[in-house]
């Protein structure tokens, strides 16, 4: 397989990787944070509200339960009022009505849309509607409630909660992630799954998960984290907070189940490099025995989320050039690029044999 030069601006160091950064990601704290009448209405809510002001963040309190106020004049203005605005809302009724999420998990449970990293290959663009606010459920009680209803006696039923957010980036002003870990550890029977490339775990440490939590982190290699995963904590400062959650209780960790998800997967130049030494410092950092799973996601996009990427990120060194992928079509008819046939084989072989190599009791639980 020939290594396509899909960075052609990165400014790769002379050796074969990128030399390692450690930096732990800045708590985000938004410009704007705004409550609907109605989430102040629900406990959790004022809960939030406390979390937040206690941060020294200022307030807004809607009139209605309608959001305004975060177009600007183009995309790029829009783009940077929604991702520095924090909106407490309830969640509507159809949230209630959970998607099912393969391979991630049964269920798709959502605790709040939007995020506030900003990586240039963003899955959410395109999938959400109107500007990317980072908008909080204020009734989660009420949607971790409604899970009941999709438990299958006889089995674990799983619930993924990072689809539309990362949940540790936002973890200080709402506490959701903590409120989830407690519910599905108090339920047999259920699994609550959450990925993240953010390293704030302190709160997370000592909550009586019994084993129902998979903490995951989102891992790639150094140089494209560096060039696309911004306001993200480090490759290191993950690894050290996957360390920290794997830990056994005795040892001042977390004694959670953890997993990484490697992604996006791309043939940058020196991939094969760049990814051994990934994976040799996940061995290294997780030199103990613990409960581990990998997850491997290529990289791809839709027409859709490529214009909109494109207006974000008109300066990205992404590749997002259509001709080089092939097309895959969902029983819906949507179109996604994906890598050529022979370049996903060459990566999958690649991917497997370096992971059973390093981690031979640890299943790699699929790749996409």
């Amino acid at each position: 397989m020939t290594e396509p030069q899909l960075f052609p601006s990165l400014d790769l160091l002379p050796s074969p990787v990128a030399e390692p950064r450690t930096h732990a990601a800045k708590l985000w704290l938004p410009k704007r944070v705004v409550f609907t009448p109605d989430a102040l209405d629900q406990p959790f809510g004022q809960q939030i509200l406390e979390r937040v002001t206690a941060h020294g963040l200022e307030v807004e309190l809607l009139k209605n339960n309608r959001l305004t106020g975060v177009r600007g004049e183009d995309a790029r203005d829009t783009y940077r009022r929604a991702k520095s605005t924090l909106a407490v809302v309830c969640a509507p009724p159809s949230s209630l009505r959970l998607q099912p999420t393969p391979p991630s998990a049964d269920w798709q449970m959502n605790l709040a849309e939007g995020c506030p990293a900003h990586c240039q290959y963003c899955y959410l663009a395109g999938s959400l509607s109107g500007p990317p606010v980072v908008k909080v459920f204020a009734n989660l009680p009420q949607l971790l409630e409604n899970t009941q209803s999709y438990e299958q006696p006889g089995r674990v039923t799983s619930f993924e909660v990072s689809c539309y957010t990362d949940v540790l980036g936002i973890e200080h002003l709402t506490g959701s992630l903590a409120e989830c870990v407690r519910y599905f550890g108090q339920r047999e029977g259920t699994h609550l799954r959450f990925v993240s490339k953010y390293d704030h775990v302190d709160t997370l440490l000592g909550l009586p998960h019994h084993g129902r939590t998979r903490a995951r982190f989102s891992l790639n290699a150094e140089a494209a984290v560096r060039k696309l995963e911004g306001g993200t904590a480090s490759v290191e400062a993950r690894l050290q907070a996957l360390r920290r959650l794997a830990l056994p209780v005795e040892q001042g960790g977390g004694g959670y189940p953890v997993g990484v998800v490697l992604a996006p997967i791309m043939p940058l130049p020196g991939w094969q490099d760049e990814y051994r030494h990934l994976l040799d410092r996940l061995a290294a950092t997780l030199d103990f025995s613990c409960d581990l799973t990998a997850e491997c996601i290529t990289h791809r996009f839709t027409p859709g989320s490529k214009d909109v990427l494109l207006q974000w990120y008109p300066n990205t060194s992404l590749d997002l050039e259509e001709a080089t992928r092939a097309v895959k079509r969902n029983k819906f008819g949507g179109t996604k690029f994906v890598y050529q046939p022979a370049d996903m084989r060459t990566l999958k072989e690649f991917f497997y044999q370096e992971w059973q190599q390093r981690f031979p009791n640890s299943p790699l639980l699929y790749w996409t």
